[in-house]
Formats: structure tokens, sequence, C-alpha cells
């Protein structure tokens, strides 16, 4: 029983400092201060191999060259913003994470309400045209010469 919890603390420990592994000590900056707005920024800034993992996360080799070019912005005076600016100058807005919303990516922040709303109303036309259906399907009485047919019909031969 010991040992098995020993190994949970192990496990947890290192899923826990999995993200802080990926920032080589090498890169780590000497001011607490801008170590600590390196580490902001470069969470909000995509790995360009990965993808889907931040630059602050992944050890791939390009990611640990942004790492490095952030902090040296910031050691330069950069400010957040301008240090923002120049790596999307440089690789383009799909280097951060979440998109900023301009005029030239409206289609990317409008595609999902748009699609929810299309989603809603197409709902509520397909119940109500079912409604509609159910409510046209309604048999109508029989006439009186209908009914006289059916009863003819049902009555059992007198033998």
């Amino acid at each position: 029983m010991k040992l098995k919890s020993v190994f949970m603390v192990f496990a947890l420990a290192f899923i826990w400092l999995g993200p802080a592994l990926a920032v080589a000590p090498d890169e780590v900056l000497n001011d607490p201060v801008l170590e600590e707005r390196a580490r902001a920024l470069s969470a909000n800034l995509r790995c360009m191999v990965c993808q889907n993992q931040s630059i602050d996360d992944s050890d791939a080799p390009l990611a640990k060259d942004l790492r490095v070019l952030v902090r040296e912005r910031l050691v330069a005076g950069d400010s957040d913003a301008q240090v923002i600016d120049y790596l999307v100058s440089r690789y383009g807005e799909f280097v951060l994470l979440k998109p900023r919303f301009a005029w030239h990516n409206l289609v990317l922040w409008a595609a999902g309400p748009i699609a929810l709303l299309t989603g809603l109303v197409g709902l509520f036309l397909a119940v109500r045209r079912r409604k509609s259906a159910v409510a046209n399907t309604t048999p109508k009485p029989l006439s009186d010469e209908e009914q006289a047919r059916l009863d003819s019909l049902l009555q059992e031969p007198k033998s």
C-alpha cells in the first residue's frame, strides 16, 4: 500500500511539472518580473510545429527559438504588445492561440454564432412543419353515403 501511494505522488508530480519542463533552465531570465511576463506571453503563443500547444508547453526546437526570441525582445525593452506585434508580423496571426478580433477574420468569429442560429432556426422550422403535418392528417368524418356503404360491408351475411 505504501509503494502505491509513493508511486501516485511521483506520478502527480510529473504531471504537474510537465509544462514547466518545456522551458529549459538556460532560457529562464534572471529578472523574475521579465520571466513572468515572458511566461505569460509564451502561454498565448502557438507552437507552429505542435499547433495546439503553446510554445511554453512545447519541446519542439522552433518553440524553444520562439521562447528565446520573446525573452530577447523583453530584455531589449519591448512591451508585451510590441512583442506580440513583432511575432505576428513575422509569423502571421496563426502564431496566436486566440486570434485577434479584426475585420479580416470576422468570418472566423462569426461562423460559430451563425451556425448556432442557423441550427436553431432549422430546428424551429422542422418542429413547426411536423406539427402542421400532424394537424393535417386528422381524418375527416365519413359522409352519410360512405357510412352506409361501410355499414353494409361490415354486416355479417345472414345464413
